[in-house]
């Protein structure tokens, strides 16, 4: 598919139903993360995948009524792959009130969320790129690249975060197209696209892979998703050894349980939804817009002494 900037008629985004944003603060602007977002029993509910976020309930906080940038990124230019919501979403928001231009890519089924993407980035003064298309073959991977650099004028920045996630109760129940559809999503999409990308990431530039605690922990019923996010630390961490001598950064973020549309689109059994977060440390689940800042850490240029690491963010959940 072609390159779409999306018209500056999209709409701004309302403050997410249900967040508690101001929850637990005390007169010291101090808040209590137990009590900052909702916290389970949450109500059932399913999309087919991809799944929205602007459809969920509650719906995910990315950030859009309350993360203020500082410039930390200005003049910089940025791809991210699902980036039309998730933790994508908030890097993106961040992102762009941080200074950057950023490019997202999604599914054409998510359309809809990524015209709220679009709109947020240009709210905040800076260029939006939106390009739709699926990462499962190679030949769109690096088309994705070409128009991204083409539409942003450059590249310096790359978050591999989009990612299929299915439950799954047994191996026995792994069909060989989910199995394909999801290693292609998951790993060879970032090879792909990493690959394409290089050749414009000049020194400084920083590369972020998305992992998750289920690359410590893996849950029985995502035997497939699981393997896939240690692969990703893993290749976070033998990249940052091979393009450190070329002053190219490569660092992951692992999230724990983050309450996005992965989740109701199939990622997570009802049964587990319903409660989804409450094994954590906090008591509830993450929420995108809490590990916002530190995509914009690892990309900006005052982490300039960190390659090669992956920075957890899981409630107390997970980690090794």
């Amino acid at each position: 598919m072609t390159a779409a900037t999306i018209g500056a008629a999209a709409t701004a985004v309302a403050a997410p139903a249900g967040a508690q944003t101001g929850g637990g603060a005390s007169p010291g602007g101090k808040q209590d993360p137990r009590n900052k977002y909702p916290k389970p029993p949450f109500k059932p509910q399913s999309q087919p995948w991809p799944g929205l976020a602007s459809k969920m309930d509650p719906k995910p906080d990315h950030g859009e009524t309350s993360y203020v940038g500082s410039g930390r990124l200005r003049g910089r230019k940025a791809l991210i792959t699902g980036g039309d919501s998730g933790m994508g979403r908030g890097a993106a928001i961040a992102f762009a009130r941080e200074g950057a231009d950023v490019a997202i890519n999604y599914l054409p089924e998510e359309e809809p969320d990524a015209r709220e993407v679009v709109a947020l980035i240009r709210q905040a003064g800076q260029k939006a790129v939106a390009i739709p298309g699926d990462i499962r073959t190679a030949a769109f991977c690096k088309q994705l690249v070409e128009k991204a650099v083409s539409g942003l004028g450059g590249l310096d920045i790359l978050v591999c975060n989009a990612a299929r996630q299915q439950s799954i109760p047994s191996i026995l129940d792994v069909t060989d197209d989910e199995f394909d559809r999801t290693m292609k999503t998951n790993i060879y999409a970032p090879f792909w696209i990493i690959r394409a990308a290089l050749p414009h990431l000049e020194p400084g530039s920083a590369i972020i892979g998305t992992t998750s605690e289920q690359a410590y922990n893996p849950d029985p019923d995502l035997y497939a998703y699981a393997q896939t996010k240690a692969a990703t630390m893993n290749y976070v961490k033998s990249l940052a050894k091979q393009l450190g001598p070329k002053g190219i950064r490569v660092n992951g973020v692992a999230p724990g349980p983050i309450w996005t549309p992965l989740q109701i689109s199939g990622g997570a059994s009802q049964g587990k939804l319903v409660t989804f977060g409450a094994t954590s440390a906090l008591g509830r689940p993450g929420q995108p817009a809490e590990l916002a800042g530190i995509f914009v850490r690892l990309a900006e240029d005052d982490g300039s002494y960190a390659t090669g690491n992956i920075y957890g963010a899981a409630g107390g959940q997970g980690q090794p």
